[in-house]
């Protein structure tokens, strides 16, 4: 019995090394919950991502995405939309998610670099063909007869970063004067025919609907519509001065611990600060916080002042309550200026 016995155990020791060996790690999900402007951006970093951890992990991994506007995106990850990361228009819609859902921790924004903002944009103005109506400057779109199209600040984050462009801008021009700041806002959005929910449903309205003059908005929405529609013609102003756009990312802990997608999600985030990701990333015209890929892009982007958000408005938290919070300016504007 004891002969069978080491012969059996030889055998299986011998046979052991030819057992096929187990997966490194099992296929895997993640959904990315993102803002309107991102959808072909991340349809061209995804695969990179994808490609990289199966070489890496030798598993599987499909990335999925939802693109809205967001402020709404931000409300459906609150109602439940199980996202493992969100890669949103300010870092605002986060809070809310952080405060409200608690899915993630207050100092959330302080785990990646650049504060969580791996690329930056701007607010450009888009015109048609020839300019006809000589927009130069944010003062051009207050001025009668001119159709303005951009998106709903209670909806679409880029419509925030618009609306607190032109604050910015006519808070300088009037030396700090609120009533003639608030006045000159009301004046721009006399002009806006429809608020769109969200920056590409603005982009669609201007460049497929035909509807207006110029449109308020992202730098790379404003390339993609030229780019689309290189037979319409149409022409990018930047304005002398603009806003510093900072569209942060985050995973969201509790999700992604439940869905097991903790270093997956970090991960995917951290890529999006490498190399590959950032030359990606300038091609579609966001700015990258990699400087020396923006220094290698520099000349594809305008040149023009860029004011950050903490040094016109503080915080988030400062210009959310004041502008967009039930009561704030633009509740004003929409009163006044009848727009819906």
């Amino acid at each position: 019995m004891r002969l069978k016995t080491t012969l059996l155990l030889a055998l299986l020791m011998a046979a052991a090394p030819f057992a096929p060996r187990a997966t490194a790690q099992k296929a895997q999900e993640l959904l990315n919950v993102s803002y309107d402007p991102t959808r072909e951006l991340y349809g061209a970093i995804n695969p990179l991502f994808e490609a990289q951890w199966k070489q890496d992990h030798g598993a599987a991994l499909t990335l999925k995405q939802s693109h809205g506007g967001s402020g709404k995106q931000a409300r459906s990850v609150l109602d439940g939309l199980e996202a493992d990361v969100v890669t949103l228009a300010l870092a605002q819609d986060i809070d809310v998610i952080s405060e409200k859902g608690k899915l993630l921790p207050q100092d959330w924004q302080s785990r990646l670099p650049n504060n969580s903002c791996p690329y930056v944009s701007t607010v450009v103005l888009l015109v048609r063909k020839g300019n006809p109506k000589a927009i130069a400057d944010w003062d051009d779109l207050a001025r009668p007869g001119i159709q303005v199209i951009t998106p709903n600040p209670k909806t679409s984050g880029g419509a925030r970063w618009n609306y607190l462009a032109l604050w910015s801008h006519a808070s300088r021009k009037f030396g700090g004067d609120e009533k003639k700041t608030q006045g000159f806002v009301d004046s721009v959005f006399r002009n806006v025919p429809v608020l769109d929910t969200g920056a590409r449903g603005a982009t669609n309205t201007f460049a497929q609907r035909g509807a207006g003059d110029v449109l308020i908005g992202w730098e790379n929405e404003a390339w993609l519509a030229k780019a689309e529609f290189a037979d319409q013609g149409f022409e990018i102003v930047y304005p002398k001065e603009s806003i510093l756009a900072e569209p942060p990312v985050a995973w969201l802990d509790a999700n992604v611990k439940r869905h097991g997608t903790a270093e997956v999600a970090e991960a995917y985030l951290r890529f999006l600060y490498t190399p590959a990701a950032q030359e990606v990333i300038a091609k579609h015209h966001f700015r990258p916080s990699d400087r020396q890929v923006f220094e290698k892009h520099a000349k594809e982007f305008g040149d023009l002042k860029l004011r950050t958000l903490n040094e016109e408005f503080g915080s988030w938290a400062k210009a959310h309550a004041k502008h967009f919070a039930e009561g704030g300016t633009f509740d004003h504007t929409q009163v006044v200026a009848g727009t819906n």
